[in-house]
């Protein structure tokens, strides 16, 4: 009586317990191969009915199940629920290495792929290509020693990856700053004071206790006056995994990239980069290499700009990476008048989710309702009935605040996928700042930016209206999946959305028209700058993932080489070590994705721009030609097809005032 294995609708979060996981995975990896066997056992000719859908759903039970347990693994760990994910992996991964490289299998599929006709239906047709594509990626080709070390290497890949994080979690929670003298919290924001205060009690101790996470390091940073509190913080954030100790992720990390070099090579590559980017929108290591080299040329005045207003703010004589947030923030209050601190009333989470939730049934008329019944893993996550009319689009989860259980930084995922008439359950993790002094969480800017991310990704799930579930909601080229997230951070800047729920949790007061003023203005600080780290993070992803053979160079070496330094970099601070999109997660050479995506999403939002940015029309087409589509087209085609043109790189450097054409 597994509930894991039972019909459910929903996610029976206050029933599963974390020994039903590996019995139900291994029951469900039995009923998949059986299904499987049964395609390849078919004494009838391959076609899409009898070969391309059933493969589509033979292991639909064993992604419900491992959707829950590696969502909850990142949001809700426990040591037992780790133990249980580095147990099933190697099942997971043998599974999917029989399939993938199943030549019964795959000759099934290739008949069905060589005899397709030109005019069948575009869905299927897509379904078709990357049913076959994946065969072709995953080794079914190779034979003798190379399937063998394949297969072998896919196996040890998966279990690196989650280690990767894992150590990066137990890290980041094993360092704290503990403060018992006053004088220490000079210069920090009460809201931060309060907030260390009530972690120092929850830990039973005196004083103030300051932590590596986001709400935590990211005030302390910015505004402690004190500079060796600060270098020590950063210090230790810049460190996470690069500490030695049993936590380090630098072995894992040389581990990662020879297999995943090795397995580009077995299948014909030159290299890992090459491998992933053939895939992709950007289509090729050459073209990858010279938008980044481009863009770089035209933000690196402006960075450097950026750099020398910075200084001017201090009287030190050299200005290192823990001066630069303290500085940068002390130059924008004096450039616009304006204080981040001074912003937060106005931004409390219930009004913020209010104002984002009242932005979508304007431009595309869902509704968001709340139900309690629905089971949630942790008393803080709330869920929402999402519905067009009368018609149910699916399940938002929404998880706000950190705890010792859930990684770092904020992510979409799902725990079903959209597909046919089946409704998606989408979950939204953040790490924002908590509740303090009876108060309400109240965000800074750029968490109002991070959730208005995130709901960006959840509308690709939530408004999905395709097929098969391999191809809706966030299924799409790695380089297009972050333009509908980044389009919607646009909205954040305009004032006609602004006046719509920024108000003062205490009076109601509506954010000041001089702060909505100071905040559009302000929008461009450290521009230059900022855009300059983002392609440094994208170019260490391709110095890792371009390697061709073992290199005695270290992680920390590597990245420090591979980035456009303005700064010199400090001696054991390294961000590969806590890099979590490309060694953790799925962004393996294709960090670069951000910047590629920011430029979609920037000539797209010139078009809301012109057409008034709660115009119907255009966000109805927004939403029926790219939104609903997932990855049932190329995004170039997906993107043309609501724009009109190819993408251009104008608008964004218009948008950061780097060009005037």
């Amino acid at each position: 009586m597994n509930i894991l294995l039972q019909s459910w609708e929903l996610p029976p979060f206050n029933q599963i317990s974390e020994a039903d996981y590996e019995p139900a995975i291994e029951q469900a990896i039995a009923l998949a191969d059986n299904r499987i066997q049964a395609i390849v056992d078919n004494p009838e000719s391959p076609t899409f009915a009898n070969t391309i859908e059933p493969l589509e759903v033979a292991d639909a039970e064993l992604n419900r199940i491992t959707a829950l347990l590696f969502n909850l693994d990142e949001c809700c760990t426990t040591d037992k629920l780790q133990d249980v994910v580095m147990r099933v992996q190697p099942e997971l991964t043998r599974f999917n290495t029989r399939v993938a490289t199943n030549r019964k299998l795959f000759n099934r599929v290739k008949q069905v792929h060589d005899s397709w006709p030109t005019d069948a239906d575009p869905e299927q047709t897509t379904l078709v290509e990357q049913t076959y594509r994946n065969f072709e990626r995953h080794g079914v080709g190779l034979e003798g020693e190379a399937r063998k070390r394949f297969a072998s290497n896919a196996e040890e890949l998966a279990q690196l990856t989650v280690a990767f994080g894992q150590n990066a979690l137990a890290d980041l929670n094993e360092w704290t700053l503990h403060l018992t003298d006053v004088a220490d919290l000079d210069g920090l924001p009460q809201s931060a004071i309060d907030a260390a205060h009530d972690e120092a009690q929850a830990r039973q101790l005196d004083g103030w206790v300051f932590t590596l996470d986001a709400p935590s390091y990211g005030p302390f940073i910015t505004y402690s006056r004190h500079r060796h509190l600060r270098e020590r913080i950063y210090r230790a954030h810049a460190g996470i995994g690069n500490h030695g100790g049993a936590h380090d992720n630098n072995a894992t990390i040389n581990r990662i990239v020879a297999l995943r070099t090795e397995q580009a090579h077995l299948l014909g590559y030159d290299t890992y980069c090459d491998y992933v980017l053939c895939d992709r929108m950007v289509q090729s290591l050459p073209r990858l290499q010279q938008f980044l080299d481009d863009l770089r040329q035209a933000v690196l005045p402006a960075a450097k700009a950026d750099l020398e207003a910075v200084k001017s703010q201090s009287s030190q004589d050299d200005i290192r990476p823990w001066d630069f947030s303290f500085y940068a923030e002390q130059l924008k209050q004096k450039r616009f008048n304006i204080d981040s601190e001074a912003l937060r009333p106005y931004f409390s989470l219930d009004n913020v989710r209010q104002g984002i939730f009242s932005l979508y049934g304007r431009l595309y008329g869902i509704t968001f309702t709340p139900d309690p019944t629905v089971p949630v893993y942790h008393p803080d996550v709330q869920v929402f009935r999402v519905s067009d009319g009368a018609r149910h689009m699916g399940l938002l989860y929404l998880d706000m605040h950190p705890r010792a259980s859930k990684r770092s930084g904020a992510w979409m995922t799902e725990f079903r996928g959209q597909h046919a008439e089946v409704r998606p359950q989408i979950q939204v993790v953040c790490n924002f700042s908590k509740p303090v002094n009876g108060q309400p969480a109240l965000l800074r800017f750029d968490e109002v930016e991070t959730f208005m991310h995130e709901m960006g990704h959840a509308m690709h799930g939530l408004l999905s209206d395709v097929r098969y579930e391999s191809l809706s909601g966030t299924n799409v080229k790695r380089d297009f999946v972050e333009m509908p997230s980044q389009v919607m951070e646009n909205w954040c800047y305009e004032e006609e959305f602004l006046s719509t729920f920024a108000r003062h949790y205490k009076t109601g007061e509506p954010l000041p028209q001089h702060l909505v003023d100071s905040l559009r203005q302000s929008r461009n600080h450290m521009a230059g700058w900022l855009c300059l780290r983002q392609l440094n993070l994208a170019q260490t992803d391709v110095a890792f993932h371009t390697l061709t053979a073992p290199t005695p160079l270290t992680a920390e070496q590597i990245e420090h080489t591979a980035m456009t330094h303005l700064i010199t970099p400090e001696q054991g601070c390294c961000t590969a070590t806590n890099f979590g999109h490309i060694f953790g997660g799925g962004y393996a050479s294709g960090y670069y994705g951000y910047k590629w995506a920011e430029v979609l999403d920037a000539d797209i939002f010139s078009r809301f721009k012109a057409d008034g940015i709660f115009n119907a029309t255009t966000a109805r087409q927004f939403r029926d030609k790219i939104l609903s589509r997932g990855g049932t087209r190329h995004p170039a085609l997906l993107f043309r097809d609501f724009m009109g043109h190819d993408p251009d790189n104008t608008a964004l450097l218009r948008r950061m005032q780097l060009t005037n054409n």
